[in-house]
C-alpha cells in the first residue's frame, strides 16, 4: 500500500478551534508516574488535559547572524536568495535547481493518519502550523571580517562558481556589522581576520550590539528579530562565584569588564535585554549561570549548544540502536579533518577543547537508560579527534569505529566513514533552528482548570533534535537520542491541533 502526500489538511474535530487570529485545541497528555514501595516498581498512569493556543500570525522575521561572513553565515545567505530568485546553474553533471534539502522543516513529512484502505496520509512538516518561510527572512549580521558577502562566499569556496556568479549581484550589498573580538578566546591565527571589530569597554561593545539589533528591526520594518551564533568556537568560560554566577553578578562584571566575560556571552546579554531569541550554534558555555538567571528573569527564549550535522548526528542514531538492541557498545572512536575557517580555528587546543566536551556527552542518556549492560558509572571509551587539513576545505572527512560486546563475549565492529560538505549541512539546520524558535514563541498551553495560558520554558529544549550538545532547563532531562527529539517536535505540534501522537501500534493491521 502506497503513502498519500497532501499538501494540506483540515482537522475535523470538536476539540480544535480555528479563528483568524489563533488555534485553540484541547489535549489529553497520557504519561507515567514510577515510584518504589517495598523494593517494588509502581507505575501510574497519569491524564493531564491542558489547552494549547497557537498565535496565526506569521511575524515578518528578521535574522542577524554572528559570523555572518563565514562559511556557514554565506551558505545561509546565498541558499535562501538562490530559492527565492529561483536560480539555476550548471555543474558538470547537469543543471541543478535549488532546494531546502536538510531542512527538517522545509523538506520532511509527517504522518497525520491512514485512510479507510489503511494507506498513510503526510503532509509537510511546514504545514503542520503557519510557519516562517526562509524566502521571507530579512538577513543581516556581525562579522570580525569586513568583507560583503560577495566577497566572503568567493573565499568560503562552498558553492558552484555558476551560482556564485549570479548571487554576486545580490550578495555584494550585504556587509556585517563590525563584531565584538576578543584574541583571548579564539584561536591566534584568526588575527589577521580581524578588522571589523567594535572598540570600548565590553558594556560599551554590548549596548553597540543592542543598538544594532534595533536599528536592525526599525530599518527593515520587522515584527522580530533572532539572533544566532554562527561564528568562531570560543573557549570554555570559567565559572567563577562573584563574577558570572548570577544575573547581578555578570552584570556588574559586564561593567567592570572582567577578562572571563566572552564575546558570546556579551551577545547573548544583549539579546535578553532586548527582549530578542538567541540561539547559540558553537560548543562553548556561552550560556554561564549569570546569563540563565536572566532569561528566565525576563522570560526571553535562549537554545543552544552547537549544531548537530553530520557526525553527531549518525552517533546519536547508531547508540540508541545499539543500546536498545541490547548490544553493549564499549568504544567509540571519532576521526574528523577539515580545511575550512572552522578547523582552522579549532586546531587550537582550548577551542578543540570546547567542541570535544559537546561531541563525548552525546551518548550519555542512551548509556544511562540500560543498567543491564552498564553497571553505574560505567561508560564506553569515547575518543575524539580533529585536525585541520587546509586541502579539502568545507568537505570534512569523518571516521568513526563502534566496537560493541556481544552475545557470550562476542565483538562487534562498525566503521563509518562519512565525507559531508560542513556547511551544506549545517545551512539548513540554521534556517530550522530560526523557523522553529519563532514557531515555539507563538504557542502557549495551559491546564484546563486554568485560567492563564503560560508560554515554553525560556530554554527551548524542544530544539535539541539540532544541537549537538542540548541546553535544557534545571533538573529536566538531557535527550540526545535522535529519533526522540523528532518525535518530541512533532508530537507536540499535532498537540496545536488537536492530533494525538503516533504511537506506531497500527493495531487496525493488527487484529
Amino acid at each position: 500500500m502506497s503513502a498519500q502526500m497532501y499538501e494540506n489538511f483540515k482537522v475535523n474535530s470538536s476539540k480544535v478551534q480555528y479563528t483568524d487570529e489563533e488555534i485553540i485545541s484541547n489535549y489529553t497528555y497520557s504519561t507515567s508516574k514510577t515510584s518504589v514501595v517495598n523494593g517494588e516498581l509502581i507505575v501510574e498512569p497519569v491524564n493531564t488535559n491542558y489547552v494549547f493556543k497557537t498565535d496565526r500570525k506569521v511575524p515578518k522575521l528578521g535574522c542577524m547572524i554572528v559570523g555572518l561572513g563565514g562559511n556557514n553565515g554565506t551558505t545561509v545567505v546565498a541558499g535562501v536568495i538562490a530559492n527565492r530568485e529561483g536560480l539555476c546553474w550548471k555543474t558538470k553533471t547537469g543543471l541543478q535547481k535549488p532546494n531546502y534539502y536538510g531542512s527538517v522543516v522545509m523538506a520532511s513529512t509527517i504522518k497525520l493518519g491512514s485512510d479507510a484502505e489503511g494507506r498513510d496520509s503526510y503532509v509537510p512538516l511546514k504545514s503542520l502550523l503557519p510557519m516562517v518561510h526562509p524566502n521571507d527572512i530579512v538577513f543581516g549580521g556581525w562579522d570580525i571580517n569586513n568583507a560583503d558577502l560577495a566577497e566572503a562566499m568567493e573565499r568560503a569556496q562552498v558553492l558552484e562558481h555558476d551560482l556564485q556568479r549570479q548571487l554576486v549581484p545580490h550578495m555584494k550589498e550585504i556587509r556585517p556589522l563590525p563584531s565584538i573580538y576578543f584574541p583571548d578566546f579564539i584561536a591566534a591565527n584568526q588575527k589577521d581576520r580581524a578588522n571589523n571589530v567594535l572598540t570600548g569597554t565590553k558594556k560599551e561593545q554590548m549596548e553597540q550590539i543592542r543598538r544594532d539589533i534595533r536599528e536592525f528591526k526599525e530599518s527593515n520594518k520587522l515584527d522580530k528579530v533572532i539572533v544566532l551564533w554562527s561564528a568562531n568556537t570560543e573557549r570554555f568560560s570559567s565559572i567563577l562565584p562573584g563574577a558570572n554566577d548570577t544575573w547581578e553578578n555578570l552584570q556588574q562584571s559586564i561593567e567592570r569588564g572582567d577578562d572571563e566575560i566572552s564575546p558570546s556571552t556579551l551577545f547573548a546579554v544583549a539579546c535578553i535585554l532586548e527582549n530578542t531569541i538567541y540561539i547559540n550554534g558553537s560548543p562553548q558555555n556561552t550560556f554561564v549561570p549569570g546569563v540563565l538567571d536572566l532569561a528566565i528573569q525576563k522570560n526571553v527564549p535562549i537554545a543552544g549548544d552547537d549544531f548537530k550535522t553530520g557526525q553527531t548526528k549518525i552517533k546519536s542514531v547508531l547508540t540508541d540502536f545499539l543500546v536498545s538492541a541490547g548490544i553493549k557498545p564499549t568504544s567509540i572512536v571519532s576521526y574528523n579533518h577539515l580545511g575550512n575557517n572552522d578547523g582552522k580555528n579549532l586546531s587550537a587546543p582550548q577551542q578543540f577543547r570546547s567542541k570535544e566536551i559537546t561531541k563525548s556527552n552525546v551518548v550519555d542518556d542512551m548509556i544511562a537508560s540500560n543498567s543491564i549492560l552498564y553497571k553505574e558509572g560505567e561508560h564506553p571509551d569515547h575518543v575524539i579527534v580533529i585536525k585541520y587539513v587546509p586541502y579539502v576545505g568545507d568537505s570534512k572527512r569523518a571516521m568513526d569505529e563502534y566496537t560493541s560486546q556481544i552475545f557470550m563475549g562476542g565483538h562487534n565492529t562498525i566503521v563509518i566513514h562519512n565525507t559531508c560538505e560542513d556547511s551544506l549541512l549545517a545551512a539548513p539546520i540554521i534556517l530550522d533552528l530560526v523557523i522553529l524558535a519563532e514557531m515555539c514563541d507563538r504557542i502557549s498551553l495551559r491546564l484546563d482548570t486554568a485560567n492563564e495560558f503560560i508560554t515554553f520554558h525560556p530554554v527551548f529544549s524542544l530544539l535539541s533534535y539540532l544541537l549537538k550538545a542540548p541546553l535544557v532547563p534545571e533538573k529536566a532531562n538531557v535527550v540526545n537520542a535522535l529519533f526522540k527529539q523528532r518525535a518530541a517536535i512533532e508530537n507536540i505540534f499535532k498537540a496545536c491541533v488537536g492530533l494525538p501522537p503516533d504511537n506506531n501500534m497500527l493495531l487496525e493491521q493488527r487484529i
